[in-house]
């Protein structure tokens, strides 16, 4: 049986002293919530830190979903079942549920958390894309105070954010807006898998035409992707099927899918095209129903 190596454990009481915590162990201390992505990468040796900083008792400060100066505020904390069942999240990002619904399984979905699955930054993650498509912003709180981070900055590579080792995401920020819709389409293996390939869209009309535009993949490139060259397109446009054609035959040209035990690269181009193109058919359709 594979097991961690050996690490020293300490459960935090507040956010100052998590983050005191983390400063004072140094960059080889880890931050653990759900623990579902870190855990098994420490069996496997993947991952060893020295010291792990609990904060599951930080949920009365980190675990919430409000509304609040125009955006749509998510703590750290909050597991993916609150996701899924949020209703306040559904009126306004139905994109949530589309991904919640094809995560994992319950027990996993009653641990994790969002904040630990965007710091995760795994290449086949659906938050993450999800939040891309949305433009949305992520806090950090460390010593030295707040941060508010875009996603589209968030991701250095395949399990690299931007974090610092004594920092905590602390809160997902996404601004709200009239005429607003939003899906995800995913592809995988069996229920629950990660991805094989999957599209966030979310568009934003006025009038007919699209005021604001975000695509992003999931699994078809070393890190979740934002489509910048389908997202110009759009933007400015009259919704049609021609033009999610095109857009996702842009997604399709710029995704960097890898060859795997998921499938060949033709493959995944294709998928990344298809999915592009449904996601964005669900989201103006929902977008349209809003502006009426």
């Amino acid at each position: 049986m594979q097991t961690p190596a050996p690490f020293e454990y300490e459960r935090a009481t507040s956010l100052a002293g998590a983050i005191a915590a983390l400063k004072a162990a140094g960059a080889e201390a880890r931050v653990i919530a759900g623990g579902h992505s870190l855990l098994p990468m420490m069996k496997l040796r993947l991952a060893s830190p020295e010291r792990l900083i609990d904060i599951n008792d930080l949920e009365s400060d980190l675990a919430y979903i409000r509304e609040q100066q125009g955006e749509i505020r998510i703590g750290a904390l909050t597991r993916h079942a609150e996701l899924l069942d949020s209703e306040l999240l559904a009126e306004h990002f139905p994109v949530f549920r589309d991904a919640e619904e094809v995560i994992a399984d319950p027990v996993v979905r009653n641990r994790g958390t969002i904040g630990g699955s965007l710091c995760q930054a795994d290449p086949g993650e659906d938050l993450s894309a999800v939040c891309a498509a949305l433009k949305a912003h992520v806090v950090l709180q460390g010593p030295s105070g707040e941060r508010i981070v875009a996603m589209r900055e968030f991701q250095l590579g395949p399990y690299v954010t931007v974090v610092a080792p004594d920092e905590i995401l602390t809160e997902v920020r996404i601004r709200t807006s009239p005429g607003a819709g939003s899906a995800y389409e995913k592809v995988e293996r069996r229920a629950g898998d990660f991805a094989i390939g999957a599209a966030a869209a979310a568009l934003e009309i006025e009038g007919g035409t699209i005021a604001a535009a975000g695509v992003a993949l999931s699994a078809l490139a070393p890190t979740t992707i934002e489509i910048t060259r389908a997202e110009e397109l759009l933007r400015g446009a009259r919704p049609s099927e021609e033009l999610f054609e095109q857009a996702g035959g842009i997604a399709s040209e710029d995704c960097a899918p890898m060859a795997d035990g998921r499938g060949p690269v033709d493959y995944k181009r294709h998928l990344a095209g298809v999915l592009t193109k449904r996601a964005l058919r669900r989201a103006a359709a929902r977008a349209l129903q809003t502006e009426a």
